[in-house]
């Protein structure tokens, strides 16, 4: 079977050029080579093998290496040459194209061992250009050249039209080309060779070239005579070595061989082989064509040497031969040879081109399109045909893609839709995995193939991205192309898009990997030279040989486990039966049950036995097609089956006569499958690089027969097992066909039905005939038993053994985590250990598997990661013996212990497997191994014995926390990590664990767990619990770590109570308060960081260390602030538990040291926290200190947000005033030494505590703070609050103010307070710090100002110095349309106007109380202003109203009408003076009238009323300057009219008001007179 070399197909191609030819051009010269490349074939490659033995060193002995050369038709001006065990190639560009003819590539010396380490490379350009290259055998050397050869000294180049042209020679014509190390031999079209010594001598050297001709000495002569005769022309030319001498073996075209000695350049043979021999022809057809010629090896005891010859017959059924014969040779004074008259022919089928053919000493082989073939030669003197035949690996890539049958799909369909029947979302995902699985295979991937195929989805990648594609990266971009396809249709679809991306793939796939020649060996390694692949052949294992029908080539040890040939016939009976189950179910059930054991979180492959034994007996049922329809289930092939299968059974029941005997016969041939086990008595490594990946490759190619055919025997006797209960179910009830019994046993009933017309001819026959037959089927209750509890387990452990050697050696490697940090420094190139960096390169490719990392750990235990020297090519049974020994390796390990399980070596190689970051597949083996485990139900044994699985448990552990690290996210990481802490709790609670951990390198990272080993169960746990801590806190996984240390916890005391084990208290060397305070603090951390703030305080006060807890409390309290909960202290549910004045001290400290605007502001939380515990005075304290820093602090740093800052300052005064409000009043006062004390908070070394403000200050500032007042009261508080919100206001109102005291306000902040119009807050302050006079007066100066900002026309302002209160101002009435200029700017102003005359008619009505005079202030300030300005008409009726309770008159209060009359005088307001005194005496004058004339007994109490209140009757001083005034004015001339009509009327009012006042003053006379 044909072993593809994994690696091959991915070399790291080094491009070298040669630079075009320097010599001068040739003259003119018809010169033509004749054999091209097949215009038929696209995929045409000529390639070559060598063997090239080479010397490293002097002492070492030789050592083989493999080299292959190439050249490809689509670029035929490259060759690729390559070395078989390493990654690297040549490309050797050429100027022209090259010619198609067999290369040849040599050593340097010609021979023996290569100590120059140097290889010869002959290669002819289609020009007639020779090349002799020099090259270096280690590839690597020329990553860092020029890669440029030098003619001088890399290579030798060689004119052919110019050799020619020199020998006169018109025109050449060259059919075919040979070389030999130092000679290069050209075939002719006129029948000449000509030999040079290209590479052996000088060009100018005698003897350089040399011609054979067949027209030597007389025939020359005749030739002169006769030119009727004609030379055929060379058709194919093989250089050998026979007796020492380089023999020439020539093909001419007419069929006739001739045989050259080169060194003495004579003719030794000559023969047509159309001739007779000895009278005998041995042709028996007429060849119509001779193609090729391949010679084998010199049979030194027999004196022969094979001669191959391809020929061609008719030209319609395009038919091959191959012709083989024998020639002779002895020596003597010359060497002669003669041919044998034996021959063997080998007809090739028709249309099957015969790719290569080679020879040796007793084999040929025979390279088709469609297979290779060996035929066996000279065996025991006789010449045989015997032939061979071997498939090629395109029949295993059909089948891993299911191309090799048309009905592959539909049975994949089919029976997956069967499986997943209840689960129909998870059919997609499953079918997806495994043709990602398949197309990923070594042998399968090639990444030119998927590169091809891929860009016809138009997937396109530069070299570079697509070669730095992970096994990962792969997967999804393939999973893009289907899921893209398939967007909007449904799951099953899925199938459709798959099967046309397998044949596109398979497709490019012999595209390219054409086969392009034969790779043979002397030793017995034969292989297949591909277009971009390397391979090997292997021979069968004895199982593959039963299979494949050709037991005869057991040896006599392998068939020692069969008795006797009735037993061989019994089991070719069985393997018929297997082989039936196989074909109903189809080859696609073996990657189904592969997959459930890959993903057993999909489907467990214990469900998927019984799903396809349904199917067995039932069919598929109704399943919908891929296009949609309704597809019934094909109850013929289910019937034909079901017959089948019945009569093999009463066959094989009745040839046995028991079934023990065929149960025997199972459990023998089960033998065949069980892995060999092979002790190797050294240790020593024995693989070479190249037999590795030709191991690894066919291991997996026979664990994969193994676990199929194992498999089908599972199936075989489970189906046993469940048709002979199903038949004795249906003889007991033979007579009970009841509906439901026929809907159970419906499959039978077909079968029964079937056998009653299939059976029996004539008359139909009773049911109870029939089920005789069927009770010779029937197994007894023993054998059952046998089946189910032995076969079953057995074939179980058989599948589950080959699924793990073929999973580990088909399974790529893990790329590293980005985050590995070792990883990240590697390829930083650090060190000198340049092998160990392109290992970690290499993980992640598809052609880089597990199973290199367990080899090389096998081979390397040191670690070093050297290369090992190659030593040869393995032949067929070397295969065999390779994967023999590898897969008892891998199952048995390479010790000589005895394992009832396979627990102790699945721990291992995980082990191996984790140290190499493979957290993915250790995880799965180790979760496949614990699943067999539970099965074969041995768990709880092991855990008694040797603590295997305890070890498994630890390792799966540390898989499934590395896995949460690296890659996995959200609930994913969630479950690796809860299965992380069940597999560490697992593996410390079993019994033996701490001996079996213990045995662990360091490598499972339990180096400090090597302790004592007297020490108790509960000290090993407390030690295995803080190494997962502390593993589960390096990863970052706190929910992990908290649980461990909360486990070891539970174990100090039980760890530490044993007094009399003092090796137990030297091992912890601490004692118990000391443990359980550090694993407290480390569980305070954990519930810390998972945001437990409860845990983590709960944490805190269990810590029995006090030095421990005080450090956790204060991290407790910077976490709250940092995190914002702080608020947590202040609620009520934590106890504290003694630790108050602690959290208080740690709450002060933070917020002397913090930023005062820092949030959450400690500060508050402070006075929560005291508020809380009804310390109602520190409340208050912290508070007022608050505000206090906030003031000092405001002015140090110049906060831009001012006005954020007093709004803090309002609400910390506000509070602290609330808070002492809750105190009786002799006590509502504060301590200033507070905040001195809070400064005298003990510090913990280990922290640098930031500087107060007071520090800060002193350090150089000069603004110095507010120093807190000895005992501050409530009073003082509040004054501050005043005074802060003021300066609050004005910042709003972008004003900037500052309060420079709090015992008295500045004069002017109740000015700019009203020039903002704060009014409210001007008269807080007022009514707050001036009582008395001083309080009017100051009143007197808000109302003058309020009272200006209600004119049009303004003069100044009653507070100077501020340039804020000229700004304030209104503008005069005079210039306001020049100011404003348009009428939104008036209508603005009005509105403006209207405002400021209703906010001071408001304001004076509040506050006139505090001062009468302010009416008589404001109008005064009208009228200075603009003394004709009309007074608004409530202003005047607060004059008017200002009279006491019984006055009549102009006389009341300080705002009296007097008082507005005089404003009027004094402001030059005559009309208005005179209207209101003539108001003020008609009024008087109306008091009488309202008396009744005929009551004469009330007149005079009337008169006595009305005259009673008037002490002062008018102002008539001011009445005079009025009556002056006018005069003034109508003497002067002004105003002459108005000032004489005013005077009149002031003159009859004050007439009239006389006379009443004289009769007044008689009556009241009178009245006293009575």
């Amino acid at each position: 079977m044909e072993v593809p070399i994994t690696g091959s197909n991915s070399v790291n191609w080094i491009q070298i050029s040669v630079p075009p030819s320097s010599s001068p051009s040739p003259p003119p010269l018809s010169f033509h080579l004749t054999q091209t490349y097949n215009d038929e074939d696209d995929n045409h490659c000529a390639s070559s093998f060598s063997v090239i033995t080479t010397e490293e060193e002097e002492d070492s002995p030789p050592s083989s290496s493999y080299f292959i050369s190439r050249i490809h038709k689509t670029s035929p001006h490259s060759l690729h040459l390559i070395q078989l065990d390493s990654t690297i190639g040549l490309c050797v560009t050429f100027p022209e194209s090259l010619t198609p003819l067999p290369l040849k590539i040599s050593s340097s010396n010609g021979g023996g061992g290569n100590k120059r380490n140097e290889l010869l490379l002959y290669a002819v350009t289609v020009s007639g250009i020779a090349y002799v290259i020099k090259l270096k055998t280690n590839f690597s050397a020329y990553v860092s050249s020029t890669n440029v050869l030098s003619p001088d000294r890399d290579f030798i180049e060689f004119n052919l039209q110019t050799y020619f042209a020199n020998l006169n020679v018109p025109a050449v014509t060259v059919t075919c080309l040979a070389v030999q190390f130092g000679c290069l031999v050209l075939g002719r079209m006129d029948g000449v060779i000509t030999c040079l010594r290209l590479g052996s001598l000088l060009q100018t050297a005698p003897g350089f070239s040399f011609e054979l001709r067949d027209d030597t000495g007389i025939h020359r002569l005749w030739g002169f005579v006769s030119r009727n005769r004609v030379v055929a022309s060379v058709q194919d030319l093989v250089i050998s070595e026979v007796l020492g001498n380089k023999i020439l073996f020539v093909l001419y075209s007419d069929g006739s061989v001739r045989v050259w000695d080169l060194s003495s350049h004579s003719r030794i043979f000559s023969h047509n082989l159309d001739a007779p021999v000895q009278g005998k022809f041995l042709l028996l057809e007429q060849c119509t064509a001779w193609l090729r010629l391949w010679v084998g090896e010199y049979i030194s005891d027999l004196c022969l040497i094979p001669l191959t010859v391809l020929c061609g017959y008719t030209l319609e059924t395009s038919k091959e031969m191959i012709y083989v014969c024998k020639l002779r040779f002895t020596s003597g004074d010359k060497l002669i040879c003669s041919i044998e008259p034996s021959l063997v022919d080998i007809p090739l089928q028709e249309e099957v081109g015969c790719v290569d053919v080679k020879v040796t000493s007793d084999k040929i082989w025979i390279l088709k399109d469609n297979g290779l073939i060996c035929h066996n030669l000279f065996l025991r003197g006789a010449i045989m045909a015997l032939p061979h035949n071997y498939a090629l690996q395109e029949e295993f890539v059909a089948e891993q893609l299911f191309q090799n049958s048309e009905h592959s799909f539909e049975d994949l369909l089919l029976t997956t839709q069967s499986i997943f029947s209840s689960a129909k979302d998870q059919f997609a995902p499953f079918v997806s995995s495994i043709f990602l699985r398949r197309l990923l295979l070594p042998g399968v991937y090639h990444s030119v193939v998927l590169r091809a195929t891929l860009m016809d989805y138009n997937k396109q990648w530069i070299d570079s991205d697509f070669q730095a594609l992970t096994v990962d990266g792969l997967k999804k971009e393939i999973l893009s192309v289907i899921e893209l396809e398939g967007i909007n249709e449904s799951q099953m679809s899925i199938l459709d898009h798959w099967k046309n991306f397998s044949a596109r793939y398979f497709r490019y796939w012999c595209i390219n990997n054409a086969p392009c020649g034969l790779l043979v060996h002397s030793d017995g390694a034969f292989g297949v030279i591909r277009k971009h692949s390397v391979s090997v052949f292997r021979g069968l294992e004895n199982t593959e040989l039963l299979i494949d029908g050709t037991s005869d080539k057991l040896g006599d040890q392998e068939l020692e486990l069969f008795n006797d040939n009735f037993e061989r016939e019994l089991l070719v009976e069985v393997l018929k039966c297997v082989n039936s189950i196989s074909r109903r179910l189809g080859k696609t059930v073996h990657a189904i049950f592969y997959e459930s054991f890959v993903t057993p979180q999909v489907i467990s492959s214990e469900e998927i036995i019984p799903r396809l034994l349904k199917i067995l007996v039932t069919g598929y049922g109704l399943e919908k097609h891929n296009f949609g329809a309704e597809k019934p289930v094909d109850h013929k092939k289910l019937r034909k089956f079901s017959i089948e299968m019945l009569l093999s059974l009463h066959s094989l029941s009745g040839k046995a006569t028991s079934w023990s005997k065929v149960l025997n016969v199972i459990e023998n041939y089960l033998q065949f499958l069980v892995p060999r086990k092979i002790i190797q008595k050294s240790t020593d490594a024995r693989f070479s690089n190249l037999s590795i990946p030709i191991m690894i490759q066919a291991s997996f190619q026979v664990a994969k027969v193994m676990f199929e055919s194992a498999l089908d025997f599972l199936l075989f006797v489970t189906y046993l097992v469940n048709i002979s209960g199903q038949l004795a179910a249906l003889t007991f009830r033979e007579s009970t066909f009841t509906v439901d019994f026929l809907r159970i046993h419906l499959g039978l009933i077909i079968i029964v039905l079937s056998l009653k017309n299939h059976c029996f001819s004539g008359e139909a026959q009773k049911i109870g005939e029939i089920l005789v037959l069927i009770n010779s089927i029937n197994m007894l209750h023993d054998d059952i038993s046998r089946i189910q509890l032995e076969l079953v387990p057995m074939i179980q452990e058989i599948v589950f053994e080959w699924f793990i050697i073929q999973f580990l050696s088909t399974t790529p490697t893990q790329s590293p985590a980005i985050e590995d940090f070792s990883f990240q420094l590697s390829l930083l190139q650090i060190g000198g250990n340049i092998d160990k960096r392109s290992w970690n390169e290499k993980l992640g490719k598809c052609d880089f598997g597990l199973a290199l990392i367990l080899l090389q750990n096998f081979q390397n235990p040191s670690g070093d990661y050297g290369h090992i020297s190659s030593k040869c090519l393995p032949n067929p049974q070397d295969v065999v013996s390779l994967v023999r020994e590898f897969t008892s390796w891998i199952i048995w390990s390479k010790t000589e212990e005895d394992s009832s399980c396979f627990t102790r070596r699945a721990t291992e190689l995980a082990l191996t497997l984790l140290s190499h970051g493979q957290y993915d597949s250790a995880e799965l083996l180790l979760t496949i191994v614990e699943a067999n485990s539970r099965r074969e139900k041995i768990s709880r044994s092991i855990q008694e014995t040797n603590g295997d699985w305890c070890i498994l448990q630890h390792l799966l552990g540390c898989c499934l926390l590395a896995q949460a690290q690296c890659k996995s996210h959200g609930m994913l990481k969630e479950k690796k990590i809860c299965g992380a802490i069940r597999c560490f709790f697992r593996a410390s609670s079993g019994q033996g664990a701490s001996q079996a951990l213990r045995s662990l390198s360091s490598e499972a990272g339990l180096t400090h767990l090597l302790s004592k080993n007297s020490e108790s169960p509960a000290a090993w746990k407390l030690h295995y619990y803080q190494w997962a801590m502390q593993i589960f806190e390096q990863y970052s996984i706190n929910e992990g770590a908290c649980q461990f240390a909360l486990a070891a916890l539970e174990q100090v005391d039980e760890a530490l109570s044993l007094n009399d084990h003092d090796d137990v208290r030297d091992s912890l060397e601490e004692s118990a308060e000391t443990v359980k305070g550090r694993l407290w603090a480390n569980v305070f951390k954990f519930t810390l960081d998972l945001n437990l703030l409860y845990d983590a305080y709960c944490a805190i006060i269990s810590n029995p260390d006090e030095e421990s807890k005080y450090i956790c409390l204060r991290r407790f309290i910077i976490v709250l602030y940092e995190r914002g909960a702080i608020k947590i202290l202040c609620d009520g549910r934590l106890p504290f538990i003694g630790l108050s004045e602690k959290i208080e001290r740690e709450l002060a400290w933070k917020a002397e040291r913090s930023d005062i605007l820092s949030k959450p502001n400690p500060y508050k939380v402070l006075y929560a926290f005291e508020m809380h515990r009804h310390n109602w005075r520190l409340a208050a304290t912290y508070m007022y200190i608050y505000s206090s820093r906030l003031r000092t602090e405001s002015v140090l740093k110049d906060f831009q947000h001012t006005s954020l800052v007093l709004q803090e300052r309002l609400n910390g005064l506000s509070a602290a005033t609330n808070a002492l409000h809750l105190v009786h009043p002799s006590h509502a006062w504060i301590d200033p030494v507070l905040e001195g004390n809070l400064r005298q908070v003990d510090h913990y070394p280990s922290k640098k505590a930031k500087k107060t403000v007071n520090e800060q200050l002193t350090a150089g500032c000069e603004v110095q703070p507010q120093g807190l007042a000895s005992y501050v009261d409530i009073e003082t508080i509040e004054n501050e609050y005043v005074l802060t919100s003021a300066e609050y206001l004005l910042s709003l109102a972008n004003v900037k103010w500052t309060c420079t005291g709090t015992k008295k306000a500045p004069s002017d902040l109740v000015g700019i307070l009203v020039q903002t119009s704060l009014y409210d807050m001007a008269f807080t302050v007022l009514l707050k710090f001036w009582k008395g006079s001083t309080l009017k007066r100051e009143l007197e100066k808000v109302f003058s100002a309020m009272a200006m900002k209600c004119c049009s026309n303004q003069v100044g302002s009653l507070w100077t110095g501020n340039d804020l209160t000229q700004n304030l101002l209104l503008p005069s009435s005079k210039g306001g349309a020049d100011v404003y200029g348009s009428p939104d700017g008036d209508a603005t102003k009005h509105s403006r106007w209207n405002n400021q005359w209703e906010t001071l008619e408001n304001y004076l009505e509040k506050y006139r109380g505090f001062h009468a005079r302010l009416p008589v202030i404001v109008a005064e300030t009208l009228l200075h202003t603009d003394s004709q300005i009309e007074l608004p008409l409530w202003l005047v009726q607060l004059f008017k109203s200002g009279r006491k309770e019984g006055t009549g008159g102009m006389t009341g209060q300080e705002s009296s009408p007097a008082s507005l009359f005089q404003l009027y005088v004094d402001y030059g307001r005559y009309t208005e003076a005179t209207n209101l005194l003539l108001e003020y005496i008609e009024s008087h004058a109306a008091v009488l009238a309202n008396v009744p004339i005929g009551d004469t007994l009330q007149r005079p109490a009337g008169i006595i009323s009305r005259k009673k209140p008037f002490a002062v009757w008018f102002p008539y001083t001011t009445i005079e300057r009025l009556w002056c005034q006018l005069e003034g004015l109508s003497s002067s001339g002004h105003m002459v009219d108005q000032c004489e009509k005013l005077k009149r009327l002031l003159h009859g009012a004050l007439q009239s008001h006389l006379k009443l006042v004289k009769l007044d003053s008689e009556d009241a006379i009178s009245v006293a007179a009575r």
